[in-house]
C-alpha cells in the first residue's frame, strides 16, 4: 500500500489518488536552486503519470515555479520558510533545524504522507534530520549511503556503500552493508542474487586490516540468509569490473573513491576534448566518431546514476547530488520512485533481521547523526 492510500495530506489538498506513489521533495538547498528541482519533477511528472509531490520550500519562491511547469494538480506545497545551507552543521539543524525544507521533507515520510524523500541539500544534516525523525531499523548501527558506479557488470552499473554517512565501519557494519547493498542491488537493479565483494588492499584472505579479515567471514557466512554471492576481497581496479554487483567498504574509503572517480572522469573529458578540437585533422575525426562519442558521453554521464539512497533507516531518503541540474534531479526521483513501488523499505529491513547472525545488536532509538559523516556529497 502506498503512502497516498494510507494518508491524505492534512495541510491541504491530498497530492494523490489512490494507489499513486507519493514523493517528498526538498526543493531547497542544491547549488542551482528550486528552478532545477522544479525543473526535475516537471521531468519526472512527464515520464511518470501515477506520481505525485509534496514540494517543500518558501512558497513565494516556489509558487511561481509550480505555475511555470503546470504542475498545480501534481503538487502539495508545503511552506517552510529556512533553508539548510551547505555550511550548516549536522548538530545545529538538529537543534534548530524545524522550519527548514529539508525537516518538513523527512517529516512527510515520518508522517507515512510520501513514501521516500528527495533532498540535494547537505549531505550531513540530511542525514542526521533522517537518523533523529526516521530512527534505525533493528540491527542496524550505522547507515549508510549507496551509490550506483558505472561498470561492466550486467547490469551495467554496480552498487557501492558506504559512501560516506560515517568514515568508521566495524566488522558487523561491513556484514550489515553487505546486506543492505545487495537488497538494494536486488531491488533496483533486478539482480536475483547479488556477487558481493569488501574493497581491500588485495584480493588474498590474509591482506587487510583486522576487521576486513572478520567481516570476510561474516558476509561468508551470510551467503544463504543474505541472498547473496560473496566473491571475496576486490581492489580498487574492480570498482567499475564485472566481478562484482556490490562493492562494501567504510564511509572514508568509499567517499574518498567517490571523488577520485568524479575527478578522474572530468580530467579525462577535459582531455578528449582538448584533443579531438585541436586540429582540423582532429576534429574530422571527432566528427566521424561522433555516434561512438555520443554513447560514451551517455554511459559516464553522473547524471544517470544521480542519487545516494540512505540504506538503514525507517524510511527511504534520495540524496541527489547537490550540483544536479533538472536532468540528474529527475534522475533521483525516478530511482526514488522505483525503490518505492517496489516495497523497497520493507523488504530490506526483513532481509537484515533474517540474516543478521543471532546475538547481534539490534540498534533501536535514534542517536545523534556521526560527526565525521560527509557533508558535500
Amino acid at each position: 500500500m502506498t503512502a497516498a492510500e494510507m494518508q491524505a495530506s492534512p495541510q491541504g489538498k491530498a497530492p494523490a489518488q489512490a494507489g499513486a506513489l507519493v514523493i517528498s521533495i526538498d526543493a531547497m538547498g542544491g547549488d542551482l536552486g528550486p528552478a532545477a528541482t522544479l525543473g526535475g519533477i516537471a521531468k519526472a511528472a512527464r515520464a511518470n503519470p501515477e506520481l505525485r509531490f509534496i514540494v517543500h520550500g518558501p512558497r513565494e519562491q516556489l509558487e511561481p515555479l509550480i505555475a511555470q511547469h503546470g504542475l498545480g494538480e501534481r503538487i502539495d506545497l508545503r511552506h517552510a520558510e529556512r533553508v539548510v545551507t551547505m555550511e550548516d552543521k549536522p548538530a545545529q539543524v538538529m537543534r534548530s533545524g524545524k522550519d527548514t525544507s529539508m525537516w518538513s521533507a523527512i517529516e512527510s515520510v515520518r508522517a507515512r504522507e510520501a513514501d521516500v524523500a528527495v533532498s540535494c541539500g547537505n549531505t550531513g544534516a540530511l542525514m542526521a534530520v533522517s537518523m533523529l525523525r526516521l530512527r534505525k531499523i533493528p540491527g542496524v548501527n550505522r547507515p549508510a549511503i549507496a551509490s550506483f558506479w558505472p561498470s561492466r557488470g550486467p547490469a551495467g552499473w554496480n552498487v557501492m556503500l558506504d559512501m560516506g554517512a560515517d568514515v568508521k565501519a566495524d566488522a558487523e557494519d561491513l556484514l550489515t552493508y553487505a546486506l543492505m547493498g545487495s537488497s538494494y542491488a536486488r531491488n533496483a537493479l533486478g539482480l536475483e542474487t547479488p556477487r558481493v565483494g569488501l574493497l581491500n588492499v588485495g584480493t588474498e584472505e590474509h591482506k587487510g586490516r583486522a576487521e576486513l579479515k572478520e567481516a570476510h567471514e561474516l558476509i561468508r557466512n551470510a551467503e544463504s540468509a543474505g541472498g547473496l554471492k560473496f566473491v571475496g576481497f576486490v581492489e580498487g581496479n574492480e570498482l567499475a569490473g564485472d566481478r562484482a554487483d556490490v562493492i562494501v567498504t567504510d564511509g572514508f574509503t568509499g567517499n574518498v573513491a567517490l571523488k577520485t572517480g568524479e575527478g578522474t572522469a572530468k580530467f579525462v573529458s577535459s582531455l578528449m576534448k582538448e584533443a579531438l578540437t585541436s586540429t582540423l585533422l582532429a576534429k574530422l575525426g571527432a566528427l566521424l566518431a561522433m555516434g561512438a562519442l555520443k554513447k560514451l558521453q551517455a554511459k559516464v554521464d553522473p547524471r544517470r546514476a544521480n542519487g545516494g539512497v540512505f540504506l538503514g533507516l525507517n524510511g527511504t531518503v534520495v540524496k541527489s547530488h547537490g550540483s544536479a541540474d533538472a536532468t540528474g534531479f529527475a534522475a533521483a526521483i525516478e530511482l526514488a520512485a522505483r525503490l518505492a513501488k517496489s516495497g523497497f523499505g520493507a523488504k530490506l529491513a526483513a532481509r537484515v533481521a533474517s540474516a543478521l547472525p543471532s546475538g547481534q545488536d539490534v540498534a533501536t532509538g535514534a542517536d545523534p547523526a556521526p560527526e565525521n559523516s560527509e557533508s558535500s556529497q
